[in-house]
């Protein structure tokens, strides 16, 4: 990511936000869908609580959509989450969807970039 980094409470806040606009983007296409928890993955990803719950939310949302591959690599990644916070593992950028490596850092695509630059912004005005 490109920003400047997070304290524990802009991280907080800002993945809220994130995961507000999943909530609310009900009725788009799936890959909109998608681009918002990817975007919250990356935000939370170095947040124990915060990295589970999004892939909880991603499991959820593959086993709605009856993307079973996507459940069972979400399910992989719910059990490696606790190893990777436990040996700080955790590759940054990385989307956290089932069709990459669990392992890889990854550059972020710009939409997912400017999902989190606006749920930033967007959190630190309703923060003041």
């Amino acid at each position: 990511m490109n920003s400047a980094p997070y304290t524990t409470g802009e991280r907080r806040v800002t993945y809220r936000q994130l995961m507000q606009g999943f909530d609310a983007s009900q009725g788009h296409a799936d890959g909109v869908r998608w681009a918002w928890l990817v975007a919250a993955h990356v935000v939370g990803q170095h947040d124990f609580l915060l990295h589970w719950q999004n892939h909880v939310a991603m499991l959820r949302f593959g086993l709605v959509l009856r993307d079973y591959p996507e459940a069972a690599g979400q399910l992989f990644r719910l059990l490696l989450v606790p190893l990777g916070h436990l040996f700080a593992r955790l590759p940054a950028g990385n989307s956290g969807r089932a069709n990459v490596s669990a392992f890889k850092p990854m550059a972020l695509e710009d939409s997912v970039e400017q999902l989190i630059q606006t749920a930033r912004l967007v959190g630190k005005k309703k923060s003041r």
